[in-house]
């Protein structure tokens, strides 16, 4: 039995679960693996994500905060900061991804998840900041959409930027960056999408949309999530879908001027989709793991259409210089 594991299994003794039986459900991009643990009709979920390259404090800092103010997040159950293990509660099997390969209605899922955003997004802002979370920064928005250079670049073998072009880049973003709060500023969940929802139809209104990501939370502009859900890295979505889904959020606030939407819109997927090429690229070249790369021609797809935004210009005008088309079409 390895050191991690016997820690793991201490864990589990000391909260009672000693006598469970232990499967694996899933791991992801990060260091963070989860197991279900069953004892006859009860189950939870653990989850193991081993310091130094993961930090359970926020996710229950956030999941706490989220509880209270009603959304369906997992109840925390036990929890060893230092050792980087969680006890959770278990919100069932059903992920928007699993319900719509088994074909559950689209656009019935996508309403409901457009209806947890818009009563997020409703909460005031002095109530909806969990504590620790902190403002989407220029400096972490800027470190994220290096990784296009830095990562991205490098995989596909295009030429390296010099250090006037890293410059020019650098100042486009700082230029454009603030255009994205044009949106309301709200709390981001920062990863909302098919993979981190769940149906939970057995409760009333919004709280049907379980939330299982949001450790990495930031406060910024409140189109991000719902770009996030809409332009999903990992799948196509029918372009009247999105339309509607914009207009049912759209409706819910009647003082948001479309122009600001729009514009926050194109800045916010510029700068995620950006940051999500680097980090596919990242997966592969450091982490060994090269399945992500089946959707870098979804990010240029959808960079292509924000790109085409009036605000995104001297954006554009830099990619199509120093990354243009050859350099766009990485497949697994």
């Amino acid at each position: 039995m390895s050191d991690r594991e016997s820690v793991i299994t201490a864990f589990i003794a000391a909260h009672g679960w000693g006598d469970g039986q232990r499967s694996r459900l899933a791991g992801d991009a990060s260091f963070r693996k989860y197991d279900r643990l069953c004892r006859g009709q009860e189950r939870v979920v653990l989850m193991d994500a081993p310091p130094p390259q993961e930090d359970v404090r926020p996710f229950v800092r956030i999941a706490r905060h989220l509880h209270g103010l009603g959304f369906s997040v997992p109840d925390v159950l036990a929890v060893d900061e230092a050792a980087g293990l969680l006890l959770l509660e278990d919100l069932g099997d059903d992920t928007y991804t699993r319900l719509l390969a088994a074909g559950a209605s689209e656009s019935k899922l996508y309403a409901l998840a457009i209806d947890a955003l818009v009563a997020l997004h409703q909460v005031p802002q002095d109530r909806v900041r969990p504590s620790g979370v902190i403002d989407y920064g220029t400096a972490r928005l800027i470190e994220e959409v290096d990784r296009l250079h830095v990562w991205y670049g490098p995989l596909v073998g295009a030429p390296k930027p010099t250090g006037a072009a890293l410059a020019e880049y650098r100042d486009i973003w700082q230029a454009l960056l603030p255009l994205a709060w044009r949106a309301p500023v709200s709390l981001v969940l920062f990863d909302y999408h098919v993979d981190n929802l769940l149906g939970l139809f057995a409760r009333p209104g919004f709280k049907a949309c379980g939330l299982l990501d949001f450790q990495d939370a930031v406060m910024g502009p409140a189109t991000y999530d719902l770009m996030s859900l809409l332009e999903d890295a990992r799948r196509d979505i029918d372009p009247d879908l999105v339309a509607a889904m914009k207009r049912r959020y759209l409706a819910a606030f009647p003082n948001m001027a479309a122009t600001d939407f729009e514009t926050s819109w194109a800045v916010m997927a510029a700068q995620r989709h950006v940051r999500v090429l680097g980090t596919f690229a990242r997966l592969k070249l450091r982490d060994g793991k090269p399945h992500y790369l089946k959707h870098i021609p979804r990010l240029w797809r959808y960079m292509d259409s924000c790109l085409a935004h009036p605000s995104t210009a001297s954006l554009r005008g830099w990619i199509d210089k120093y990354l243009p088309a050859p350099y766009r079409a990485v497949l697994a």
